[in-house]
């Protein structure tokens, strides 16, 4: 594809994504790379297809050469196959059946176990058992999700991130008899597209950049804009908890997750992950 339809293509998947048309230099090295990210999809319905086991490794390979904080390497993956186990994670989440029918399916592990470990294999001090251990392993678990996704994709598979697996964390950490420290991230839903998917627009760029300090000063009015663009295009499927709240006579994002949240979610993770041996203090 010639530069400047490869500049299009990215400015036109940027268009959907933030209600902007950014301008691109066609002479940018990388832009087909730049417009795979933005055109980025989420896919829950696959073709009857394996994902071969070899492919499935591949893509940890790549996606666990990710950046990694201090080179502490604090996550895992762990590969789902055995059909009895994700069963009876699909049920407990009910609303992703997806995790039961994907041709393949993962977890991704924050692991704060190693360090501790090394400290005492190495006959050193541990001083760091506090939230900081948690917080690094996290944030180094997102990076491998987000760079798995991206490898995937470029093979031209589709995902699905699972956060909801953290609703049952506690019967997730059984199933896959994670240790002490190690505790589940995000499940992910791999296989092959049976359609295209679509890009889902988000905030613009007005309300999430920021120089020099941070500010919302238009927050109200930058929400109420995103909202009303992305009904647009992709109104929310239906109304949550109609019974409580009642039918709004505009429906947008900011109403869908306000109604979300207004109800109480994974109160006992807290609870949950001192109990996998991190201090949160």
């Amino acid at each position: 594809m010639p530069d400047d339809d490869v500049a299009k293509a990215l400015q036109d998947a940027l268009a959907v994504r933030f209600g902007e048309r950014l301008s691109i230099d066609p002479s940018l090295d990388g832009l087909t790379e730049l417009t795979s990210i933005a055109a980025h999809r989420t896919h829950r319905r696959y073709l009857p297809q394996p994902v071969a086991p070899e492919l499935v490794r591949l893509l940890c390979a790549c996606a666990l050469s990710a950046p990694s904080k201090s080179d502490l390497q604090q996550s895992d993956v762990l590969v789902v196959r055995d059909g009895a186990i994700r069963r009876a994670i699909a049920a407990k989440i009910p609303d992703n059946p997806w995790v039961g029918t994907a041709p393949a399916f993962l977890v991704f592990l924050a692991n704060g176990r190693r360090q501790p470990f090394i400290s005492t294999l190495r006959g050193k001090p541990f001083p760091n058992d506090h939230l900081d251990l948690l917080f690094n392993a996290v944030s180094n678990c997102s990076i491998v999700l987000a760079t798995f996704i991206r490898a995937a994709e470029a093979v031209g598979l589709g995902c699905c991130p699972i956060s909801a697996i953290r609703d049952r964390a506690a019967l997730v950490s059984d199933l896959l008899r994670l240790p002490d420290r190690v505790i589940p991230v995000a499940g992910l839903c791999l296989g092959w597209p049976s359609e295209r998917g679509h890009i889902t627009p988000r905030l613009g760029l007005e309300a999430t950049v920021h120089t020099d300090h941070y500010g919302d000063r238009d927050l109200a009015a930058d929400i109420d804009a995103y909202d009303r663009r992305r009904n647009e295009g992709r109104p929310p499927w239906k109304q949550r908890n109609p019974e409580r709240w009642g039918e709004a006579a505009f429906y947008g994002w900011s109403e869908d997750k306000a109604r979300q949240y207004a109800e109480p979610l994974r109160a006992d993770f807290g609870a949950f992950v001192r109990a996998k041996g991190f201090r949160l203090d």
